[in-house]
């Protein structure tokens, strides 16, 4: 594979010098060229002339020609190589058009980690190098094929060689796009955090909702296909409220003037048509157009009514008043969320989905009083058996990233050292999750340690 990775050329694009000569040096010890350009269309020519370009990584801010419109324009040279975009946590829509038309397979925030933007780009290489492999191991197979024909000895043993080989490369394949499909789930991620992040009034509420969304949808046996496009649309049903004045958004809509309303009301336009422009999520962002409309008619954008409201969008409404009606309980959160969201039952919300939402949301909201806190590894030492009475079965545990073992569960909701939220209460863990969870806690340590449920 190294001598395969020294004839693929790595294209790095930014109008700052300064970090092509940063990206020159973390990357120079690597088995590929690397070649720079300080804009879109100086890459553009120099894209005419070199061969085998297996990866471009282009800033999205540059005068000119910006990163998401070169990485289109760059497919007309390269169409086979593959492309990533630099870019803030602030530029979603030129994250969105760089993926959907500029062919980019995933971004990096700027700034980056060294580490994690290094592999990265290994892996993007080896991505190329295993696609350029295939279509040159199907060229032989082609190749070979007609030379069958004219051999009458060992013919099943050679068509089993081959079928194993092409066998082994379609898993190969096959595994990169899974990979490339858990990238897109990590930007739907992505992309809900940015809202949660704004404040304290929005955090996990996203999460609360496709949580109590997709276990009431499920409680009403609906398929998983759709069941997957209400939880990204719950996941991302606030997003058209970036860019809308805090003072806005923490006053009920009754209590806003009328230009406020209207700035307002277009929240759920504007997050349709962010996200229209990725075919994939075009019916969650017709769900998350509706999610304000209301039973009676008097909702926005378009006072749908009744069952003229799609299933999914009176589904997320169900979910999104019962939890902003928890952010306001203190104790028995679950009967309370929804004595509260009651009071909307025909008029905002659709009693039909009362049943439901009355099965699943004490699951979202139940904590179990016998739960006993215990600190691993702190002043209690590493003895703990004789501090755990023998009644209980199930403790709570505050363990280090890595003490922590494959069907552990979250007994609280895991928040990074910058207060990004990690994995939600009630998640079990495996090998993949606490895998990420130690990286997570090398990129942003917290001073926190990590609390699980054991059965003792």
């Amino acid at each position: 594979m190294a001598d395969d990775l020294s004839r693929i050329t790595v294209l790095l694009v930014d109008d700052e010098e300064n970090i092509l000569r940063a990206l020159q040096r973390l990357l120079m010890d690597e088995d590929f060229e690397v070649e720079t350009a300080t804009s879109g269309e100086a890459a553009l020519e120099k894209l005419q002339t070199l061969e085998n370009v297996g990866l471009i990584v282009s800033d999205q801010r540059m005068p000119g020609m910006n990163g998401a419109e070169f990485l289109g324009r760059s497919q007309e040279f390269a169409p086979v190589a593959v492309r990533i975009l630099l870019t803030g946590y602030s530029d979603i829509n030129a994250t969105i058009e760089a993926i959907n038309r500029g062919g980019a397979s995933r971004y990096l925030s700027k700034p980056w980690n060294d580490d994690e933007l290094v592999q990265t780009i290994r892996d993007a290489v080896r991505h190329y190098a295993l696609i350029a492999e295939n279509k040159r191991l199907n060229t032989i197979i082609a190749q070979q094929n007609e030379e069958l024909q004219e051999w009458n000895s060992n013919l099943k043993e050679r068509v089993l060689q081959q079928t194993t080989a092409i066998r082994k490369k379609n898993e190969d394949v096959h595994a990169a796009l899974e990979r490339s499909q858990a990238n897109y789930h990590g930007i739907i991620n992505t992309l809900s955090s940015l809202v949660e992040l704004r404040g304290k009034r929005t955090h996990q509420h996203s999460r609360n909702v496709a949580q109590l969304a997709v276990g009431a949808a499920k409680e009403m046996g609906i398929a998983d296909e759709e069941l997957e496009t209400i939880r990204i649309a719950s996941l991302l049903h606030d997003i058209g409220e970036i860019g809308i004045p805090e003072r806005i958004l923490i006053m009920p809509p009754e209590s806003m003037k009328p230009e406020e309303f209207r700035e307002y009301s277009q929240h759920p336009v504007r997050a349709q048509m962010l996200l229209d422009s990725i075919e994939e999520l075009r019916p969650a962002a017709l769900l998350v157009r509706h999610h304000h409309e209301n039973m009676d008619g008097t909702g926005f954008p378009d006072k749908l009514s009744g069952e003229k409201i799609p299933l999914g969008a009176r589904i997320i409404a169900y979910a999104d008043q019962i939890d902003r009606a928890a952010m306001m309980c203190v104790e028995d959160v679950a009967d309370q969320s929804l004595a509260r969201a009651g009071l909307n039952l025909g008029s905002h919300l659709d009693p039909a989905l009362q049943r439901a939402f009355k099965k699943i949301v004490r699951y979202c909201y139940f904590t179990d009083p016998k739960h006993e806190k215990l600190a691993i590894g702190s002043k209690h030492g590493s003895n703990t058996s004789s501090l755990i009475d023998d009644e209980r079965t199930t403790i709570e545990l505050e363990l280090k990233p890595e003490q922590l073992q494959p069907s552990m569960i979250l007994a609280r909701n895991l928040f990074s050292g910058s207060g990004l939220l990690l994995l939600n209460k009630g998640e079990v863990l495996d090998d993949d999750r606490i895998k990420a969870v130690k990286r997570y806690y090398v990129l942003d340590p917290s001073d926190a340690g990590i609390f699980v449920l054991v059965k003792r």
